[in-house]
């Protein structure tokens, strides 16, 4: 194979990888600090797609509408998340998994149903904005440069969120509530506040995804529980609650994934779950997660 060929091959993997990681990075935070399975979250990210289209509908079909369109779309699923936690979340903490199980999935269905009767059936589309639209030559491949924007809104995203967390006053407060809840209230510390907060931001990386899809990628329903289940595979892989973690497992999951499609194209989602297979009995946690 030529050495191009087996570039473009990487390069596809790591797009991939940036997409899973802005949704399941929300998935990983919201698990690893409020201890709920959202399965709901995919249905966050199909919202965050059809928003966008709806939102260049609106504002303008090309230019800088697309951009208006995505902060619209991520900011529209972030007020979304504040309701859903604040009315349905807040009873399901603590709870066994099961419930929660069992309330995200109706979660699922509800807002299945609602974009089925807001926007149809149909397949929809965006248009990639005109300033990324073109390509470049990079050792002898072909590179759109939208998934070079994706590429590398991935590890800035990765990188403000470890800031965040590890280096501010808030992030020592997200912290602390993800060792010992009760303390932290005991302290004086809104609590409530800070698990709505992190649901807000978990919401609103996964309406962004959904909206950063649409140039690549056709909006139909059902498109969330196809992500979710890579979502949770990611998450599997790089551990419940690491930030990091889920950053790297995206990055191993897509290339798994594009090179599993080259050499074994009938067994390259087997690949995956074989991987995800082998982690679980070495290290149940994850590669940089931590036993619960």
């Amino acid at each position: 194979m030529a050495p191009s060929f087996l570039f473009s091959q990487f390069m596809g993997g790591l797009t991939t990888a940036m997409f899973l990681f802005l949704i399941a990075s929300g998935l990983s935070l919201v698990f690893g600090i409020m201890r709920v399975i959202n399965f709901a979250h995919g249905s966050f990210y199909m919202l965050g797609a059809y928003l966008a289209w709806q939102g260049v509908q609106w504002f303008h079909p090309t230019g800088p509408g697309f951009w208006a369109a995505s902060l619209f779309a991520a900011c529209g699923v972030g007020v979304l998340g504040a309701v859903v936690e604040r009315l349905f979340f807040r009873s399901l903490y603590g709870r066994e998994e099961l419930y929660q199980l069992l309330f995200t999935y109706a979660l699922v269905l509800i807002l299945g149903d609602a974009a089925k009767f807001l926007w149809g059936t149909d397949q929809l589309s965006v248009s990639t904005p005109p300033v990324l639209a073109g390509s470049v030559q990079i050792f002898g491949s072909t590179q759109p440069l939208y998934n070079l924007f994706i590429m590398a809104i991935g590890p800035l995203i990765a990188f403000l969120g470890w800031l965040v967390l590890n280096r501010s006053g808030v992030g020592r407060m997200v912290r602390a509530a993800q060792m010992d809840r009760e303390m932290l209230d005991a302290l004086g510390a809104n609590v409530g506040t800070i698990y709505t907060g992190m649901f807000v931001f978990s919401s609103f990386l996964a309406g962004l995804s959904g909206a950063l899809v649409t140039p690549i990628q056709s909006i139909v329903p059902g498109m969330d529980v196809l992500i979710i289940v890579q979502a949770f595979i990611v998450v599997v892989i790089g551990g419940m609650g690491s930030f990091w973690g889920t950053f790297w497992g995206s990055v191993i999951y897509g290339e798994v994934l594009s090179f599993g499609i080259l050499i074994f194209p009938g067994f390259s989602l087997f690949s995956v779950f074989a991987l995800m297979a082998v982690i679980l009995i070495v290290r149940p946690w994850g590669l940089f997660g931590r036993p619960l």
